[in-house]
């Protein structure tokens, strides 16, 4: 299974989001192709209804504890309850990578 399988795997047991964007964004940076170590994550749950952003990535964190020991080099994450997700409708584009001789 790719990391990004698994990513998306386990955040919808932990979180069972109503949105959920798993983007390997790793051909953005100085790495080998078919690399999987720099995803983008977005996620819209219910689970972060009354929580800080710092308790939402600390779910995530928990969800994902395997692959960041491991696999996941960098992992961008946007986290957002129903409402705010309606409000915003899209999460930003990632930045272009300004290190590793790119």
């Amino acid at each position: 299974m790719s990391v990004e399988d698994e990513i998306t795997e386990k955040l919808q047991l932990a979180l069972n989001p109503v949105h959920l964007e798993v983007t390997n964004e790793s051909h953005m940076h100085n790495v080998p192709p078919g690399s999987e170590s720099h995803f983008k994550v977005v996620v819209v749950s219910d689970e972060f209804n009354g929580k800080l952003l710092i308790a939402r990535h600390r779910l995530i964190n928990k969800a994902l504890a395997e692959e960041l020991a491991g696999p996941i080099h960098a992992l961008a994450l946007h986290t957002l309850t129903a409402q705010e997700w309606a409000e915003k409708g899209s999460a930003p584009e990632s930045p272009p990578c300004m290190g590793g001789g790119k």
